[in-house]
């Protein structure tokens, strides 16, 4: 499950989740750079995808901003619910399902039971939550997870783009309070207590459509708008559910963007990870831009020869998913306490999978890393103790 800040910048206003409104700073110039990772001048930090130049001269909006506009419309809501301290007035209510006494707590406990049997650590995690926010945490996993299967479970062969039209228009009728069964029942009760909207839903679909008809990546703008619709879209569904800490002074845009930076950071690992598995099936998500300038090909990655230009190129694509982790960790510190543990533990062991691709000298085309059983023990009560930790926004404050 992938919670967290990618440094995007937007004219208009910012505020803080608190409330009042305050005139933002100007927006920043970022280097044009092509569309590929680079340095801002006199900075340290990277660009992840920045604004590129059409052959006619004009600006080309990145993949990075058209996210960041998805970004503030689910922020806006969180903040709307917030000034007014009263639950979201959404149109839903399980109006065309005859559900069965004590069929939504069966729904749920179903959800949290295929977490639990999927997702181990991070459903232990969940069970330090509040009751309301543990089960709608558990349907909003076990919706992705069944986006997910459409396009990679045992079936896949047969979906077509009909079938996710069809997944997509349930989706609709789930959130006018329509669902198609129990699993479906769970997710529409849980978006009438939070303020969640059906973009980052429907951003998931698309993910799953772009699976069946694309199996390459230009280049990183391409590949970052990828991740944002099969992972970063998890994060955007969470937070309105994992809620933000009373203490904390950061923007409620800046914790969005946190949540999409981790999930970016889960799929640029999980990418790394499977590059060996991906080209057995034809597929490689790799900048095709940054593979050329590394002096590499499709056919050395079908090869899958470790050769000196791949480890080269794979220290580079493990710096960029880092440097999203490190982006995420400022934000999983502004989350409400009791929801910060899952997310410490899945981003740890998640940056983890890194350090096994390196120690496997790159070889990801017939190894695959993974965290050790003993690790995944270990970064639990490391994980709980970073939750305890003060939000990032109130320590910078003190100082």
């Amino acid at each position: 499950m992938a919670i967290m800040l990618v440094r995007a910048a937007s004219p208009g206003l910012s505020d803080s989740h608190h409330g009042g409104l305050k005139k933002r700073a100007p927006a920043r110039r970022w280097m044009l750079c092509s569309l590929k990772y680079g340095i801002e001048p006199g900075r340290s930090s990277a660009v992840y995808s920045s604004l590129a130049v059409s052959p006619a001269g004009e600006a080309v909006v990145s993949s990075e901003q058209k996210v960041y506009d998805v970004v503030l419309k689910q922020a806006a809501l969180l903040k709307k619910q917030l000034r007014t301290q009263a639950p979201p007035v959404l149109d839903v209510g399980l109006q065309d399902m005859e559900i069965p006494r004590n069929g939504l707590k069966e729904a749920y406990d179903r959800c949290g039971e295929i977490c639990e049997e999927y997702a181990k650590t991070f459903y232990l995690g969940t069970l330090l939550m509040t009751e309301e926010r543990r089960r709608a945490i558990w349907a909003i996993y076990v919706w992705c997870r069944r986006t997910d299967e459409l396009v990679d479970g045992p079936n896949a062969n047969y979906i077509t783009p009909t079938a996710l039209d069809r997944w997509e228009k349930r989706l609709e009728d789930l959130f006018a309070g329509r669902p198609y069964d129990m699993l479906d029942a769970a997710l529409s009760d849980t978006i009438s207590r939070f303020p969640i909207d059906i973009q980052p839903f429907r951003d998931m679909i698309e993910g799953m459509r772009s699976d069946l008809r694309k199996a390459r990546y230009k280049n990183f703008d391409e590949l970052y708008m990828y991740c944002y619709y099969v992972a970063g879209t998890v994060g955007l569904m969470s937070v309105p559910v994992m809620g933000i800490a009373p203490e904390s002074k950061a923007t409620t845009e800046s914790v969005y963007s946190a949540a999409l930076a981790l999930g970016i950071a889960n799929q640029l690992t999980n990418i790394l990870r499977d590059v060996g598995e991906d080209a057995r099936r034809g597929r490689v998500y790799l900048p095709q831009d940054e593979l050329a300038q590394a002096g590499l090909s499709d056919e050395d990655i079908f090869n899958g020869v470790v050769t000196n230009r791949w480890r080269n190129f794979m220290k580079k694509q493990i710096k960029r998913a880092r440097m999203f982790f490190e982006e995420a960790e400022r934000g999983v510190t502004e989350l409400s306490q009791a929801s910060r543990w899952p997310v410490w533990a899945s981003l740890l062991l998640y940056r983890q999978i890194l350090d096994e691709i390196e120690a496997n000298d790159y070889n990801n085309f017939t190894k695959r890393a993974y965290v050790g059983k003993g690790k995944k023990l270990l970064a639990l009560p490391v994980a709980y103790g970073k939750s305890l930790l003060l939000p990032c926004s109130l320590r910078n404050s003190q100082k």
